[in-house]
């Protein structure tokens, strides 16, 4: 069995699913290794404008490292698997179009993680999530202590660490952890109709805003500025800049090629 499937949809959206749902899709090494090879697949592929990354089922999204699998492990080992989290999560983040997490059950620790390393992270309202690493006595090991507070806030972010509470859809939205909510059996809708917005841009410019943004909050507001600056730049001489503007005088939907 396929521990991870991909499709496409509309030629240009890749949707990843997580498929170990009778372990709460947990990492295990051969899991990670699918998502590796799929993520590195699909970064290749100049046809891909936006990615979703979701499970099987409704019970969860991802419950995290695979503990029976750790359990065998010896030190070497669990530091290891740790690694590999990360550098799965830091390859997610480095994806050049957005990415999408549409989350349909539990995240927990690494599979939170995960999440964060996506640009916009939705979730069907019954979900729980949470970095729980605290209450097994370790901490986030794959990003989790630097991409949390970032995104909602150094207390918001100690407050969930230090406790290793699981909050709610609807709590993790009013902290700006999602980005949205939505009912279960819109999830997978409300996430391809974000993807399809992505896609109708132009691809050049939505790889340029995503750098500029990601590579700018580490820079001083000066610094950031001539980021964005070069960036913008680079989109001048394109075709589809001028299709941009061409299309928006003769009233009409823009044909981008990334080009």
């Amino acid at each position: 069995m396929q521990l991870v499937n991909v499709e496409t949809v509309d030629n240009h959206i890749a949707v990843i699913t997580l498929n170990r749902p009778e372990a709460a899709n947990a990492l295990s090494f051969a899991l990670l290794t699918e998502l590796e090879n799929c993520i590195q697949k699909i970064s290749t592929d100049r046809a891909i404008r936006c990615v979703i990354i979701t499970a099987s089922g409704e019970k969860a999204f991802c419950a995290g490292a695979d503990l029976k699998e750790r359990k065998a492990m010896n030190e070497e080992e669990v530091v290891a698997a740790v690694q590999k989290i990360s550098r799965l999560a830091d390859s997610i983040e480095k994806i050049e179009v957005p990415v999408i997490a549409a989350i349909n059950g539990v995240a927990f620790g690494g599979g939170l993680e995960i999440a964060l390393a996506c640009d916009l992270r939705i979730a069907a309202n019954h979900v729980k999530l949470g970095l729980t690493e605290t209450s097994l006595a370790i901490i986030p090991g794959a990003g989790g202590t630097q991409r949390l507070p970032r995104l909602i806030g150094i207390g918001q972010a100690k407050l969930l660490i230090y406790t290793a509470k699981t909050i709610s859809a609807e709590d993790a939205l009013a902290i700006g952890l999602i980005e949205r909510s939505v009912a279960t059996s819109f999830l997978q809708d409300e996430a391809i109709s974000i993807a399809r917005k992505i896609s109708q841009n132009g691809p050049i410019a939505m790889k340029q805003a995503k750098q500029a943004i990601n590579q700018g909050m580490d820079l001083s507001i000066d610094e950031a500025v001539q980021l964005e600056h070069a960036a913008y730049v680079k989109l001048i001489p394109t075709k589809d800049r001028k299709e941009g503007l061409l299309a928006f005088q003769e009233k009409r939907k823009p044909d981008y090629h990334g080009s």
